[in-house]
């Protein structure tokens, strides 16, 4: 098995839970948002609208992930939709007073790296409702208590941005690293490439006046500390050394220009 068919296995034993939506638009965007971090269950309990799968605004927020919102389990009941889940997260604000641990959202998340380690476990994200969120008793229902850390007094989020934000945190948590650049591949040049670069642009500085040879200053060393930094490749050096040779080249060629003209 490869890191992507790995990450799928995983991602597929995680469900994101929408306990009593209002807003048919909400569980579209967040059908899109599980699935553009690599999800796919989403579970849907006791809908204001029994028909969100086919509605048009629902349709129209899920764009791309459409057959995430269709494919959508729905639920009478939160029991119903953790059934066969071994560990559920609440997802809500504050702790309650007789309520479950409290942890945040990186936390849960890295907890659920680890519970996804092992093949037989699944975990499920809870989410209440947009105006009043999830009830004790709800939460009753969930091992966990998770909240997404946000600045107070203005930490009211969307529920649509709620599940974004818990699948971008799980997807970093689940996820092989991303794939590596090919230009961070390249190595980085010589120093003996870089020595003749350097003298090729201190010739082009001192053709456009730029430096003055009889008092350089510290030009040179700065230049060579911020190569030096910057580990060009050998390509950039053949762009910079291509620039530095424009450089001389339009320079001799207004000198002989002026030449004839005198």
């Amino acid at each position: 098995m490869n890191d992507a068919e790995d990450f799928a296995a995983r991602a597929g034993r995680v469900r994101f839970v929408l306990v009593q939506p209002a807003h048919t638009g909400n569980i579209g965007a967040a059908a899109r948002a599980i699935k553009a971090m690599g999800f796919a269950r989403l579970a849907v309990v006791a809908p204001r609208e029994p028909a969100f799968q086919s509605d048009p605004q629902a349709l129209a927020w899920a764009t791309h992930a459409r057959d995430v919102l269709i494919g959508a389990a729905v639920y009478e009941t939160l029991p119903q939709a953790l059934a066969e889940t071994t560990y559920a997260y609440a997802m809500t604000g504050y702790a309650r007073e007789f309520g479950a641990r409290f942890i945040v959202l990186r936390e849960a998340a890295a907890e659920t790296a680890m519970r996804l380690a092992r093949t037989d476990e699944t975990v499920a994200f809870v989410f209440g409702t947009e105006r009043t969120g999830l009830t004790n008793a709800q939460v009753g229902h969930c091992q966990a208590c998770c909240a997404i850390p946000a600045q107070p007094g203005a930490d009211s989020l969307n529920l649509a941005q709620a599940v974004q934000l818990v699948a971008y945190e799980l997807r970093l948590a689940l996820a092989p690293p991303p794939p590596v650049s090919r230009f961070a591949a390249e190595p980085a040049a010589p120093l003996a490439s870089l020595e003749g670069m350097l003298a090729h642009l201190e010739q082009a500085l001192v053709a456009i006046g730029y430096l003055d040879p009889q008092a350089p200053g510290h030009l040179m060393p700065r230049l060579r500390r911020l190569l030096a930094r910057a580990q060009p490749t050998a390509s950039d050096i053949d762009i910079l050394r291509g620039i530095a040779a424009a450089i001389i080249a339009r320079k001799s060629e207004r000198r002989g220009r002026k030449a004839r003209a005198d």
